[in-house]
Order: C-alpha cells, then structure tokens, then sequence
C-alpha cells in the first residue's frame, strides 16, 4: 500500500463529525491534512502508514467543525446603544424606526464613516467570532441604501477576509429599509435597485447572494419578488428576512426563488414551512434579536422539525436588535429560548450554516475532501458548547490546515 502524505497530521481528541447533522463520533481520532483539505479521518488506531511534514497532538478535548455564522450585519458605523436603553423604557422598535431611528439612525452614521472607519470597527467585532471558533461569517451591506455606500460596505467586508484568518461571503441588503431621499416612495427605491444599484454590484463582484427585508416596516412581499427577479437575473441567489414580525409569506416568497435561506421566522406558517421544505430553502433561527426585542412569538420549531426543514442558527450581529458577538452564546439561545436540543444547535452552526450559505459541498463537517476548518475544545462533551454561558473553550483553531489561533 502506498504512503499517505500530509502536509499535517492532528490527533490526541474525540471528533463531532456532524455528519447529517449529527455528532456522529469519532473517539480517540486523527485528521490528515493536505493542500488545506482533510484526506484522511477516523480513529487514530486506523491511520494507515504515512508520511507528515508536521505532527500535532492536541492532547484531549473535542475537534469540530470550524462554526459558521451564516447570518450577520457587521459592517456598520457608531451603534445604537441608545436605543437600547429606549427599548428598556417601554418604547417598541417599530416606535423607534417610525421616529427616524432604527436602521435609518446606522445608515447615517454608516454613509458618513470612511472605508478605514469602518475596516477597523468592523474588525474588531469579527475578531471577537474567530476567537469564539467562527471560521466562514457572512456579511450583509443594508446601512449604505444606495450605490456608493453599499459599495463601500461590501469592499470592506471583501477586505475583511484578506486581513483575518476567515472566509467572508457577501451578501447585498440594499431592500433593508428606505433611505430619506426615498421616504414614502418605496417602489422607486424598488425601481433604483433593480436598474443601478444590483447590475453594478454583480458587474464587481462583490456580492454572494442578495437579501431583502420583507415586513410591514421593510418592503411588502411584491416589492421582494421584483427585487428578487433582477437578482436571479443577474445569476445571484437569495435569501430574505421573513416572518420577523408579522405574517407576510415572505419565506413562502423566498422559498418560490429557491432561496438558500429565510432567516428569523418567529411568524412562518405551515404553508410556509411546505414551501420551504419543497425547495429546500434553509431556516435560520436568530434568538440574539429575539431575545433582544423582548419578542414573545417564537419559531415554530415543531414545525421545522416536522417538514425536517435544515435549521441553522447565527448571531444576526447587528448594531439595533441584536449585538451579539458571541456565536456561542446564541447556540445556548437556541436551547433555552427555541428548545433546540445542543445537537441540533451544534449542527445549526456548522452543517446547516453552511447550507445556509451555498457551501455545503466543502464546509460544515469534518469528512474526506472538505476544506481543513476545524476547531479543538478544552470540553469533555461536544454538549458543552450549548451549555456554558462564556469563557474560554477555544483551545485551537485551524484554518484550511494552518494554524490561527
């Protein structure tokens, strides 16, 4: 038999494979890297004879994938900690955003902050994920709403991932509220959109997928579908904030476009969820913005589960509803907030994250061929990610085989 060659071999630890979703265990494993995928996994016993440039043993702890916070805002200028404390004093969000607050108050501040502003502010915040073991975040634009500053937030994000250790994908939001040169003409803003602003950010580049918010306070459900028409038309897919809210259909709409996701859900319907579930249409739970919004009305997660729709789950980082770095903290959420069990959080930030994102064929577990991001844990149980509340569990992290963290 031939000599296996690896650029790296790991071993000293137990995997969560997460294969299907699930810990799928492997005790006492190894991993062999080579050109920053794995090549070789299973039990350390098992390894057949090779060769390895570096040897590490980790000596203990759990290995999982690297987590992928599928769903975040964080890009932005100042923050909103104002409205917070209003929140606490009995005034709603939609109060706040129908006085000009809301997004409206970080598309200010995010139009008139440079490119550097908001590279620097912007990297601290995704710092704080890589330490919490993120290893791929998605990046939503929606604080420029229009063509120069959602250009500018993009770049910055693209620019993000050639800085830090992380995959970046990039996502356009520009239908995620309307600007003040726009107010009351939602369907010219529509209009602005489909003609200028999404033709010219697919010509660059420097998008993954575009997103809308469709609600009663964002933009009704046909202003969505000729958004979305313009982006599926310019080969770009998409995903939609739905059924945050109030019962629009929205992710019944997103479903329709084969979205990748509909992402909050604390409204969605049986027919949306029949919709999702034929389309395959992941759903990504976001308790940091329910649980900040002293929302009542969670996602029907027996629903979910009935229609074994995929659920990932992600911080929703954002400077309004939920400001929350800490991707960890939002598995423990999904728990005690949604009653997800801790395998299924588990699986909600990395193998259905990773759907969520269009990266399943080389992100969101450990198996042959996929990309190297793993994490190790100084945990006893793949379990204990869902169930401290903070502190340091992050004993290595490794990027497409190298050593981050």
């Amino acid at each position: 038999m031939a000599v296996m060659e690896f650029d790296s071999l790991w071993s000293g630890f137990h995997l969560a494979t997460m294969v299907d979703g699930q810990y799928a265990p492997i005790h006492d494993g190894a991993i062999g890297v080579a050109d920053g995928k794995i090549v070789w996994l299973g039990q350390k016993v098992d390894l057949p004879d090779y060769h390895a440039k570096t040897t590490h043993d980790l000596a203990g702890g759990w290995v999982t994938p690297g987590l992928i916070d599928c769903h975040t805002h964080l890009v932005f200028g100042g923050n909103r900690a104002g409205e917070f404390e209003q929140r606490l004093n009995g005034i709603s969000y939609q109060q706040i955003t129908q006085a000009g607050g809301g997004i409206a108050s970080s598309v200010a501040a995010t139009r008139s902050a440079s490119e550097q502003d908001l590279f620097d502010s912007a990297a601290k915040r995704l710092q704080a994920l890589i330490s919490d073991g993120v290893t791929t975040v998605e990046i939503k634009s929606g604080y420029g709403l229009n063509l120069e500053h959602e250009i500018k937030m993009l770049k910055v994000a693209r620019a993000l991932e050639h800085a830090l250790p992380v995959d970046i994908q990039t996502t356009c939001l520009a239908a995620h509220a309307l600007p003040p040169e726009f107010k009351g003409q939602a369907d010219a803003y529509i209009d602005y959109l489909c003609a200028e602003v999404l033709p010219e950010i697919a010509r660059l580049g420097y998008a993954d997928a575009v997103d809308a918010f469709c609600e009663n306070i964002g933009f009704s459900p046909e202003q969505v579908a000729r958004y979305f028409d313009q982006a599926r038309a310019l080969g770009l897919p998409v995903k939609l904030h739905a059924e945050q809210l109030s019962p629009l259909g929205g992710s019944a709409l997103a479903a329709g476009y084969q979205a990748l996701s509909a992402d909050h859900l604390e409204y969605m319907t049986e027919q949306d969820a029949q919709a999702m579930a034929a389309a395959g249409t992941v759903a990504v739970l976001l308790p940091g913005a329910y649980y900040c919004l002293h929302e009542t009305q969670k996602p029907p997660i027996a629903l979910l589960r009935r229609y074994q729709i995929p659920m990932a789950v992600a911080t929703d980082a954002n400077p309004g509803t939920s400001p929350a770095l800490s991707l960890r903290l939002m598995l423990n959420m999904a728990c005690n907030l949604f009653g997800l069990t801790p395998e299924e959080s588990l699986a909600g930030a990395t193998y259905h994250a990773a759907k969520a994102l269009g990266l399943q064929d080389s992100l969101g577990v450990l198996a042959i061929g996929k990309q190297a991001d793993f994490v190790c844990w100084d945990i006893q149980s793949p379990g204990e990610l869902s169930y401290w509340l903070g502190g340091d569990l992050l004993k290595l992290r490794v990027k497409k085989g190298l050593v981050t963290q």
